[in-house]
């Protein structure tokens, strides 16, 4: 899949044009996808702004198309990302797979959670990996140059402070 196939599915459907119509100055601000691998447990979501009340929503991509507002306790405004990006789900998977490949880390991808973020005018995926054997991986990818530029492992147990 990916991330058009979503968008547009959000696009044609009524809870969206409904929403678009009571918030037209709303924009795409971020998106949360939760991608399993040992399972079927995937999350989709497409998070808008509204700068005129300052609002932020949620919108579920599961079953349909569902509307969640969110409660955000910093008001910080965030930067609006272009609905013409274009990346695959796949590809994702892909290039983590080939950083744990330079990285000689060859445990099993059991979970993937990214977060679709504008950054100072960029957009990029935040990634954290749930691997075989209790590891994290934390990743970034830039979407304009399709290369990861921060890629790092870490253990369940880094986490933990041991008395």
């Amino acid at each position: 899949m990916n991330f058009q196939f979503y968008l547009e599915k959000l696009f044609a459907s009524p809870e969206f044009n409904k929403f678009s119509d009571e918030n037209p100055k709303s924009y795409l601000c971020g998106g949360f996808f939760s991608i399993d691998k040992e399972g079927s447990d995937n999350k989709f979501h497409l998070d808008f702004f509204d700068a005129d009340t300052g609002k932020w929503f949620s919108f579920h991509l599961a079953n349909g198309v569902s509307l969640v507002p969110i409660e955000v306790k910093e008001i910080k405004v965030p930067e609006k990302i272009p609905d013409n990006l274009e990346f695959n789900f796949d590809w994702v998977e892909n290039v983590i797979l080939g950083e744990m490949g330079v990285n000689k880390i060859s445990n099993k991808l059991q979970k993937i959670l990214l977060s679709l973020q504008r950054l100072e005018g960029k957009d990029y995926l935040l990634g954290t990996v749930f691997v075989s054997s209790l590891g994290m991986l934390r990743v970034k990818i830039d979407l304009a140059e399709k290369i990861v530029v921060d890629f790092e492992k870490k253990s369940f147990f880094d986490f933990m402070s041991v008395v």
